[in-house]
């Protein structure tokens, strides 16, 4: 892409407006091996990821894992490109706290259609984060350099997801109608029967079935009432569950095969697990 060889070999800075995309293949595709940390201004090509294309509106912030696979179309010709991008190998963080924390930041597997969008001072305080960070491995590298790097990269990650969640807020209208389709979703999938042939409800299908990921998914219903999809859908099982417990004189292992369960006795623990009661001793007391 015409930049040199990094300063630091962990991680680097580079500035899109320098990136020579005329030089680039019309379309090409690459898999990363890095954390990615872009913020883009405007683009003049399709950038494509998984199921989405991403029209990289002007101030948006996106995250890529490493691994993932990339697709840029249209690329030749492209010019005055605006933004900036922090790559750095997980090496660079893997004795640190943040090892570990970086599992908390989900949006590292949204779909690039589910970027952040930032505000004109949420934007000037990422870049001037991520100009921190460039300035510290530009100067000569001692022992406290990697602390400060990665001080820096964990502070723009906890900005991004306070403003994650400002965006799940700011949305408001179109994240009820996600969760109103997710809800009809899950009532159909068990009145059409659909656990007979697909087994329990899976966080992946309602995520296809909504075009979004199954992270972005799980953020978004967490932010609206704190449950994640995984728990609605339990909730949803553990509710036909009672109702059959109660209503039929099927044993506990045919209710368990009626409602999707391969092994009664996973049934029989997540019913335990949200009522403190076995289904035998539900339907004993009640």
């Amino acid at each position: 892409m015409g930049h040199p060889k990094p300063k630091h070999p962990l991680i680097t800075f580079i500035d899109f407006a320098d990136t020579m995309l005329s030089e680039m293949e019309e379309n090409f595709k690459f898999v990363s091996g890095f954390y990615a940390i872009i913020h883009k201004e405007n683009v003049h090509c399709d950038f494509k990821y998984g199921r989405g294309d991403y029209d990289f509106e002007e101030g948006s912030l996106l995250f890529m894992a490493p691994e993932q696979l990339l697709v840029f179309e249209g690329a030749s010709g492209a010019g005055n490109s605006k933004g900036w991008g922090i790559f750095f190998h997980p090496d660079l963080i893997r004795k640190s706290i943040l090892s570990e924390r970086i599992k908390e930041y989900s949006f590292f597997s949204y779909d690039l259609n589910e970027a952040l969008h930032l505000s004109d001072q949420e934007r000037k305080t990422i870049t001037d984060i991520a100009h921190n960070i460039r300035s510290e491995y530009s100067q000569n590298i001692d022992v406290y350099s990697q602390d400060v790097i990665v001080s820096n990269i964990e502070l723009l990650l906890s900005h991004s997801k306070r403003y994650y969640g400002r965006q799940f807020i700011t949305r408001n209208s179109q994240n009820l109608d996600a969760i109103s389709r997710f809800e009809s979703l899950l009532n159909e999938y068990y009145t059409k029967n659909k656990q007979i042939d697909k087994g329990i409800p899976k966080v992946q299908y309602f995520a296809e079935k909504l075009n979004l990921s199954a992270p972005y998914l799980t953020d978004l219903l967490k932010q609206v009432n704190g449950k994640n999809t995984q728990e609605h859908i339990h909730l949803k099982i553990v509710d036909l569950a009672k109702t059959k417990l109660l209503n039929t004189n099927g044993s506990v292992s045919e209710i368990a095969y009626d409602l999707g369960f391969e092994y009664p006795q996973y049934f029989s623990r997540m019913f335990k697990k949200k009522t403190g009661l076995s289904p035998a001793e539900y339907r004993q007391v009640n």
